[in-house]
């Protein structure tokens, strides 16, 4: 149980997956869009987003169909400042759709995955 003075969740999510036919490449792009590396060898790489959650990334033996959903999206606090700066390291994101939750926009990743990159709504509540 978490202690009382400790306002976040109690539970997180440990891990999340993502098979990859270039390990090495997957692994730079999620460094590229702010995920901290942990571990990395041929086949198999670790990175870490916030909250402590690792994302697993390991060898695929085939590519997906290009523009697969990737089995997961990226959340941020300012989806605006961050489409600004995937478009500055040269990656072709798409314009922001207002959601009634979420403002989201659309950007290709490794192995071609379509990876959506949506605004937080965790709001002041600590994470």
């Amino acid at each position: 149980m978490a202690k009382q003075s400790d306002r976040r969740p109690p539970v997180a999510v440990g891990h999340v997956y993502l098979d990859a036919t270039d390990v090495g490449a997957a692994a730079r792009w999620l460094e590229t869009v702010g995920l901290r590396p942990i571990f990395e060898a041929e086949d198999f790489a670790v990175l870490e987003l916030r909250g402590g959650t690792h994302l697993v990334v390991s060898q695929a033996k085939r590519r997906p169909r290009k523009g697969t959903e990737a089995p997961f999206d990226l959340m941020v606090d300012d989806v605006a400042a961050t489409r600004r700066a995937f478009a500055a390291e040269g990656f072709k994101p798409s314009k922001i759709r207002k959601g009634r939750i979420h403002d989201t926009f659309d950007v290709e990743g490794p192995d071609g995955y379509m990876f959506a990159v949506t605004s937080s709504h965790a709001g002041r509540r600590p994470v």
